[in-house]
């Protein structure tokens, strides 16, 4: 199976380091891709920093899949500085038809002759973006949805001179860092997803203006109800399921004459007087309960991570999207040489204690020290050859007993070390142990025994080729290896003896 990452250009060209652009940032980097920014804001480094702070703490919750060495930030004090030597220019300037269409312009004399250009716009055509260039048949647009370096939908769409490689090219881009490319069928003002909001937004504006409710109370309208819903179903099978068994028709013939009700005001928008203005902004400054925005933003993204963590495990939605990317990870772990090891030649996986590891009693709860263990087991797996493409074939490694021991205390903000010793290996089995250490001292150790597993027949099978062929290289290194001292062990339970 081709490495999906294959795609991915060395350098990017961000034109523009705001809400947007800082998130296009954040989603290159993260993803092993240079980054040459350029924005006139003399406090862009700043801002940009923060997004990308943000999209790192962001990925550390979201998945445990190796990412790669993070990209390298350059500011840059020209667009035509950016532009140079990049395959991908993202402009993310202020939504202006003018302004956009003078800079491609511009930076396209600048940019190698293979580049590809792309407009993050919310609603401009690219027809008539790209109505200056030289080139128009590069230059398309890929609208992301805030915060980019998280929410996987990006808008791809045409305009009238692009050609389709540049489209497709855009879209093996984005798969490649995680997003799920749409592509928009038809040149529209607005494409999809936003004209969808701005139906909702109006209305709510009218709502609001007409006092009918308060800021708080429709955002709760959406968030508690269908909301919910709609990170799982959208629109159209929210509706088929409402139904019944009927089915949609069932839906259409009961629910369309409701249609012809004037129940929404859509066809207008209510005059954004100074009163109305002032009434929605001392409401959401109310609703915002003096968080400040960074931590807003953190909150949204913790919410985030955590919805499409449990879409995942249906495979759903934007879970769908996180379980191939992470496949993805897995594929461009393993090439090349994989983790670190330690002196005596074990590989050795590095942790951080995150502050919502830890408990009321101050220490990580003891969960977390599976977790951290758990991802020392895929560290070995990857160094194993256990990638994208071995998984797809139908074969993984399962964990299928272990035994913990907890130590030492750990607490928020400590560096960790986890080795791993191959203890015995044969055709279906490896019996691993790990030891954790901080600073040096042993703070917990787990023992585990792996099995290989065929996923489609659901049994027990023999490991073969390549991976096969690793696991008994790295038992024969490490039988070399003095046994853990705590290897073997159980819970040991005096019996007789009173326990008080």
């Amino acid at each position: 199976m081709a490495d999906p990452r294959a795609a991915l250009p060395e350098t990017v060209a961000l034109l523009g380091g705001g809400v947007i652009g800082g998130g296009w940032a954040a989603r290159f980097l993260l993803n092993g891709v240079d980054v040459r920014l350029h924005d006139p804001d003399p406090d862009a480094g700043r801002k940009v920093g923060e997004v990308v702070e943000n999209g790192r703490r962001a990925m550390r919750r979201l998945t445990h899949a190796p990412l790669p060495g993070e990209g390298r930030l350059v500011l840059c004090a020209s667009a035509e500085e950016a532009a140079a030597g990049a395959a991908l220019i993202v402009e993310s300037a202020p939504e202006r038809e003018q302004l956009k269409r003078e800079l491609f312009a511009r930076v396209e004399a600048a940019a190698s002759d293979d580049a590809l250009f792309t407009s993050s716009t919310s609603g401009l055509r690219p027809s008539a973006l790209q109505a200056d260039m030289r080139r128009p048949e590069r230059m398309l647009v890929a609208h992301p949805f805030n915060p980019v370096y998280l929410l996987p939908l990006v808008e791809l769409c045409a305009g009238e001179a692009t050609a389709p490689e540049a489209v497709e090219r855009m879209r093996l881009i984005c798969e490649a860092i995680g997003m799920a490319p749409l592509v928009v069928r038809r040149e529209i003002d607005g494409f999809l997803a936003d004209r969808l909001m701005e139906a909702l937004w109006r209305e709510s504006l009218w709502l609001v203006n007409d006092d009918v409710a308060t800021v708080s109370e429709l955002d709760d309208a959406v968030r508690l109800g269908a909301g919910l819903r709609w990170a799982a179903m959208g629109t159209f099978e929210t509706y088929r399921i409402a139904g019944g068994e009927a089915g949609m028709r069932h839906f259409m013939e009961q629910f369309g004459p409701a249609l012809k009700w004037p129940w929404t005001r859509l066809t207008d928008v209510p005059e954004l007087t100074d009163e109305l203005l002032d009434r929605i902004a001392s409401q959401s400054d109310e609703q915002a309960a003096g968080m400040g925005f960074r931590d807003m933003e953190r909150r949204r993204d913790d919410c985030l991570v955590g919805i499409i963590q449990a879409l995942r495990t249906r495979g759903v939605g934007a879970g769908a999207v996180l379980e191939q990317y992470e496949r993805s990870l897995m594929s461009g772990a393993t090439e090349g040489e994989p983790s670190a090891v330690d002196g005596d030649g074990r590989p050795l996986h590095r942790a951080h204690v995150m502050p919502e590891w830890v408990d009321y009693n101050g220490h990580a709860h003891e969960s977390r020290y599976l977790q951290a263990f758990g991802d020392a087991t895929d560290g070995l797996l990857q160094r194993l050859g256990v990638d994208g493409a071995y998984l797809q074939d139908g074969r993984s490694f399962y964990t299928v007993e272990t035994h913990l021991s907890h130590l030492r205390e750990i607490s928020a903000g400590d560096d960790l070390e986890i080795s791993t010793q191959v203890l015995d290996a044969d055709p279906k089995r490896v019996h691993v142990f790990h030891e954790m250490r901080r600073d040096g001292e042993v703070v917990a150790t787990a023992e585990q025994m792996l099995l290989h597993v065929d996923t489609v027949a659901n049994r027990a099978a023999e490991t073969e080729g390549e991976v096969a062929r690793r696991v008994d290289e790295l038992a024969a290194a490490h039988a070399r290896l003095p046994r853990p001292e705590r290897a073997g062990r159980s819970i040991g339970v005096n019996r007789g003896q009173p326990s008080g």
